[in-house]
């Protein structure tokens, strides 16, 4: 199968690249050759992970993916002594941005086709919502670089990208993000609270979860055009509207993160599900107080601390109060199977899903 051939010619390439210490800072720590190599080769024999021929950017032994991809049976895998979270596995508890494996065994709806794993989305040229005809994003999109997420919006999309990152890397409360290391999950320009407790990487329960900044009106009081066309200035940067991470999304799903793109108010009525919006205070989102993981809301401030509870007229709806940002058992990378909301009843989805903010509307 070319997706599984695909994946694992890169799935051991970085295996040492993130080395995590402390549960403060996750700084690298350990012998500089855990990671990088000089000259490429040893003894005749390639240093690569996977032992491909290389080099790689920064004079690392593998790709991004590499590491974080090992498609071993865990979701958190230990080198060194120290703990790497996995985006590839097969363990059947998923970290708080999803699983790519969900891709190979379901197919391209299931989450973001970056190169490294299947290459080419067979459906999609650009991104839901794009603002643009341009560029075409079919075959490019990748974790880092111009086209990825994590690390400056720079070409080549490798390492290079997250230069010095991940030895300057700020974990917990991310409330500066002006530079990729102190950026939540190394997002340049969002702001957030990294879970680093007990199940440090997971969404696992109302105590135990990342939480996400959000802001209160779409857009922000910027464009979010101002996040792709700020790379022109040097040196390379990218600005994201009011540092939130549904702001973030829509750089490229912009139709979705704009007034405009949802019905031109952030009161309704709405023709896109609107994000970076306040939980209504009354009716049927009244009844939402308990932080449910399938739902996760955003605050408007920087928490230094996980909260268990919700508040409307408060907390805001965030893209990832139904997506997951990498991949999901669900078409649309959505957090639950859409199939199953039914309104009107106390099904198994009842109070979940949708339900989870719409309280009222599945009979509960």
């Amino acid at each position: 199968m070319r997706k599984t051939a695909r994946i694992f010619n890169v799935i051991a390439a970085m295996s040492l690249i993130a080395v995590f210490s402390g549960p403060a800072l996750a700084e690298i720590s350990g012998q500089c050759s855990n990671c990088h190599t000089m000259h490429n080769s040893q003894g005749g024999d390639s240093m690569a992970f996977d032992g491909s021929s290389g080099p790689y950017s920064s004079l690392t032994r593998g790709t991004c993916f590499g590491c974080h991809g090992q498609g071993t049976g865990d979701n958190i895998v230990t080198v060194g002594g120290s703990e790497i979270p996995q985006v590839y596995h097969t363990d059947s508890t998923d970290l708080a941005a999803g699983n790519y494996r969900y891709i190979v065994t379901g197919g391209d709806a299931k989450g973001h086709n970056v190169v490294e794993i299947d290459g080419v989305d067979a459906t999609l040229t650009t991104p839901p919502g794009w603002a643009h005809s341009f560029p075409e994003m079919r075959d490019n999109l990748a974790c880092s670089g111009k086209y990825g997420c994590h690390g400056l919006p720079i070409a080549p999309a490798d390492g290079s990208s997250m230069g010095g990152s991940h030895h300057q890397n700020v974990d917990g409360r991310c409330d500066t993000a002006d530079e990729v290391s102190n950026s939540y999950r190394f997002l340049i320009s969002v702001k957030g609270f990294e879970n680093m407790g007990t199940h440090k990487y997971q969404n696992l329960d109302a105590n135990n979860h990342n939480e996400y900044f959000g802001a209160t009106e779409p857009g922000g009081a910027s464009s979010p055009c101002v996040g792709c066309h700020s790379m022109h200035a040097p040196p390379p940067t990218f600005t994201v509207p009011n540092n939130s991470i549904s702001g973030f999304c829509g750089t490229c799903h912009y139709h979705y993160h704009v007034l405009d793109g949802i019905g031109g108010s952030a009161s309704g009525p709405f023709i896109r599900h609107p994000s970076d919006v306040v939980l209504p205070v009354g009716g049927e989102f009244a009844g939402y107080t308990a932080y449910d993981v399938s739902a996760p809301v955003g605050r408007t401030t920087v928490p230094s601390s996980i909260s268990s509870t919700v508040t409307p007229g408060t907390d805001v709806v965030t893209c990832l109060s139904c997506h997951m940002a990498h991949a999901s058992p669900y078409d649309d990378m959505l957090r639950w199977d859409y199939a199953t909301m039914q309104a009107g009843t106390t099904g198994g989805a009842a109070g979940s899903g949708c339900f989870a903010c719409h309280t009222e509307k599945d009979g509960s």
